[in-house]
């Protein structure tokens, strides 16, 4: 879409100004589009190894081909030159001069060719060596600094007993020493005995306490004593409360037991007799079948078989008899 541009140059006023036509923003694609596959990919690469970017003084700058492509003619030449290195240092090693073999039962070994010889020695070479310092004085003492001496001496002379009279002069502070000696020694005293009276004091005040906390401890046990005793006969006066309680109820009950059992009984009695559970078996005849004619056999039964048993062991103490009678006899005829 072209597009049209008016323009003024100079108007009246003096203003340059400049107008477009508005034209539609063309629609793009958000990404990149991607790349045909014949199409050859540029390659991207950090400029700090690029050749192409010239860093430093610019007098030493390499000559970039013209074409990307390398010269075949120099590719060869640069190959032949090495191969030409590689076969020089060959026949160097080759033809460099070596050390014949030793002998059999000898071996080679490493001399010195130089024109000065030294002892060789893997033990490094050390040397001890001393001296000995000036010893350091201490610093002297500074001496006292005594100014200079001016004017003149001048002396007197004093005869003895011109001042003062030891014996008169020294009475008074004598006696203020000897008083004040005499009076810390009474008040110390005084302080002795006062500290005494305390002691005293403080050890009746103690065997007082002593004597009141033991009839504390004797009060205080004697109340105990009065309260668990107490308490036991509070417990006991309960227990006999409860028991007589207890035998008052069951006193109650078996007269409520027995007041209601009395016509209880009578009346349960006289309804099962006349239900007919109560009844004279002699009367049915039933006692006889079913209770003395059965002892009764079992009776006989015994009886028989009791006298069956003694008819056996007599039959059989006759007959073991007999039989030792005819052996003694036949013993005898022999």
């Amino acid at each position: 879409m072209a597009t049209e541009l008016q323009a003024q140059h100079q108007t009246q006023s003096g203003v340059y100004t400049f107008s477009s036509r508005p034209r539609a923003v063309p629609s793009r694609p958000k990404y990149r589009p991607a790349p045909l596959p014949n199409e050859e990919q540029s390659s991207y690469g950090n400029i700090m190894y690029d050749r192409r970017v010239v860093r430093g003084n610019t007098y030493a700058q390499h000559i970039l081909p013209s074409s990307p492509q390398p010269d075949p003619a120099e590719f060869l030449r640069q190959q032949e030159a090495r191969r030409r290195a590689v076969v020089r240092k060959r026949l160097k090693v080759q033809f460099r001069s070596k050390t014949p073999d030793p002998l059999e039962g000898r071996m080679n070994t490493e001399v010195q060719t130089e024109m000065y010889l030294e002892e060789l020695s893997d033990r490094v070479e050390d040397v001890s060596v001393e001296c000995q310092t000036d010893l350091f004085l201490d610093k002297p003492a500074t001496p006292l600094f005594i100014p200079a001496k001016s004017g003149q001496d001048a002396a007197t002379q004093i005869e003895e007993g011109e001042l003062f009279d030891f014996d008169m002069e020294v009475q008074p502070m004598l006696q203020v020493l000897v008083g004040k000696t005499i009076e810390q020694a009474l008040l110390e005293v005084m302080e002795e005995e006062e500290l005494a009276n305390l002691r005293a004091q403080q050890q009746a005040f103690k065997e007082i306490r002593d004597a009141e906390l033991v009839e504390v401890q004797r009060l205080e046990e004697r109340e105990r004593r009065l309260r668990v005793e107490k308490e036991k006969r509070i417990m006991q006066q309960k227990a006999v409360l409860e028991k007589e309680k207890e035998t008052a109820d069951k006193i109650a009950a078996r007269v409520f037991a027995q007041q209601y059992l009395s016509d209880l009984l009578p009346s349960v009695y006289s309804n099962l007799k006349d239900c007919g559970y109560f009844y004279d078996p002699v009367q049915r005849g039933e006692y006889l079948e079913t209770g003395f004619l059965p002892w009764l056999m079992e009776e006989v039964c015994s009886a028989l078989e009791k006298r069956c048993v003694a008819r056996t062991l007599l039959d059989t103490l006759i007959q073991d008899v007999t039989n030792q009678r005819y052996e003694d006899f036949q013993t005898m005829k022999e």
